[in-house]
């Protein structure tokens, strides 16, 4: 049975659930100010896996409230946690407050020793790297900055570090639901030997069918924001719907 995970995001800024077009902040939209309700709300609908990006973190600002309701996420269920991770001490910080998985973004391209510190200590199932790309470039800080670097020559060099699962996101398509860029996944997947979760763009079942067909690729997952929250997507009949091609959920 392949394994192919949906995950559910939880975009937090200033301890709101929100979601932003193409990653800018000055295009916002409020849907919660409760995060660990609407946490029970994905979970409720079966998922087992969370997506939670402190977007405070991401943009360079300290993000306390976000930081501080990750306990309760993480009692919930397996979290996926990136935004602002830039030090060792992030890493622990996250993995103390029962997080399952770190992402490292940002950092990974201003500092690779620190995914190395960070695999050596809690291993490359507990670690992920950020890919957030635009035509094919990384940019890093909330995606607001061109790192000049290729997405598929970087994946490779994460890979030589150790790296075994990262999350692609095609800024270009993110929260605007135009459809995920899976072909792109597919292809980092493929050149580097990556396990990779798609992001960005996911509009409804289509996506996820799309995505799935590539699981052999090494496409892992996909992460799904604005359609969930649109009502675009049904997240239990999405689960029904990978369980009947014969996929495991995690």
């Amino acid at each position: 049975m392949k394994t192919f995970t949906l995950y559910p995001a939880i975009d937090l800024r200033h301890g709101q659930v929100v979601r932003l077009q193409y990653g800018d902040p000055d295009r916002q939209t409020t849907f919660s100010d409760d995060p660990v309700a609407t946490a029970q709300q994905w979970l409720t609908a079966g998922t087992t896996w969370l997506h939670v990006v402190n977007l405070d973190g991401a943009f360079d600002e300290a993000g306390r409230a976000n930081w501080d309701v990750l306990p309760a996420l993480a009692a919930l269920a397996c979290v996926q946690f990136g935004g602002g991770i830039r030090t060792l001490d992030d890493v622990k910080r996250a993995m103390d407050a029962g997080v399952g998985r770190v992402i490292i973004g940002t950092a990974a391209i201003e500092n690779p020793d620190l995914v190395s510190q960070a695999l050596n200590q809690f291993g490359p199932d507990r670690v992920a790297v950020g890919l957030d790309a635009r035509d094919g470039r990384l940019r890093t800080h909330g995606w607001q900055t061109d790192s000049g670097l290729d997405t598929i020559s970087y994946g490779q060099h994460m890979y030589d570090r150790g790296v075994r699962q990262v999350i692609h996101t095609d800024i270009s398509r993110d929260g605007v639901l135009t459809g995920v860029n899976a072909e792109a996944s597919a292809e980092l997947a493929r050149a580097t030997n990556l396990q990779v979760i798609a992001s960005g763009g996911v509009a409804g079942p289509a996506d996820i069918g799309q995505s799935y067909q590539y699981v052999d690729d090494g496409v892992s997952g996909l992460i799904i924001g604005r359609a969930l929250y649109d009502g675009r997507l049904d997240l239990t009949q999405a689960l029904r719907m990978l369980s009947a091609k014969g996929a495991k959920s995690c």
